[in-house]
């Protein structure tokens, strides 16, 4: 593991996490006091739940992503993928390493989001107060699930094409699954247009995986029985994008 340690301690050097961690844990509380909740004391806390779970979601955009994309180009265009080669250490292993590295800084984003979401903006009835909970465990994990298949893409894309690419590329696929799918089905809907409607049909639909409408509206829960099947959706993503990643990652650059 001398890639992943070598990337963390980088990655560790470097502080710019701090930022992310700022952003889920502190600046929602900031972001309220210039949003309508300081007039509605009933919008406070969706307002914070609304906000932290936007900011974790950034953060893995940009900073997930970008992070993700500049390692994968380092490693290959530094020379230090060549060498781990020498050294016995597969590509594919590369990429796991510097993956996990990445994804450790940021799988404690959710965890960080949920805690917020319970901590400081709970309904006050017993009932809700257990569904807010339930729906905050669901969304993490779905956090996770989303992010991780992408951050591996922005690495094996960079050290391909580059960071910009790499970034780009799994940047734009998460907006796109995000709010883009949407869109893209009114527009299907209000033209009668079957290839869009096909498109859609096998679009990436992270939207599934936003919690802000559900905490914004208490609209609880994911049903329980339903939830196994949005997993297998996103793994199913997982496997796909995890299969592109190694197709794609190369640990040296070509001569």
């Amino acid at each position: 593991m001398r890639l992943f340690r070598l990337t963390t301690a980088t990655l560790l050097r470097r502080k710019s996490w701090v930022i992310c961690a700022f952003a889920v844990g502190v600046l929602p509380f900031l972001l309220q006091q210039i949003s309508s909740g300081t007039e509605n004391p009933a919008l406070l806390k969706p307002a914070i739940a609304q906000a932290t779970w936007a900011m974790a979601l950034l953060c893995a955009i940009f900073w997930g992503f970008f992070t993700a994309a500049k390692q994968g180009e380092s490693n290959a265009r530094s020379g230090l993928g060549e060498y781990f080669l020498t050294t016995g250490v597969s590509a594919s292993r590369q990429l796991f390493e510097m993956w996990l590295s990445v994804f450790s800084f940021l799988a404690p984003l959710p965890l960080i989001a949920a805690a917020v979401c319970i901590l400081a903006a709970s309904p006050g009835l017993p009932d809700e107060r257990s569904m807010w909970l339930a729906t905050n465990f669901q969304y993490a994990m779905l956090y996770l699930v989303v992010m991780a298949p992408l951050i591996a893409l922005a690495i094996a894309v960079a050290s391909r094409f580059g960071s910009i690419t790499g970034f780009l590329t799994s940047s734009a696929l998460a907006v796109y699954g995000l709010y883009g799918v949407g869109y893209l089905k009114l527009l299907g809907n209000l033209e009668s247009n079957a290839l869009l409607k096909w498109v859609w049909a096998y679009s990436p639909h992270y939207h599934f995986a936003d919690p802000t409408e559900r905490l914004r509206y208490k609209l609880g829960a994911i049903a329980w029985d339903k939830f196994p099947l949005l997993l297998a959706y996103f793994g199913g993503i997982l496997l796909v994008y995890t299969a592109l990643s190694r197709l794609i990652f190369r640990a040296r650059t070509t001569a």
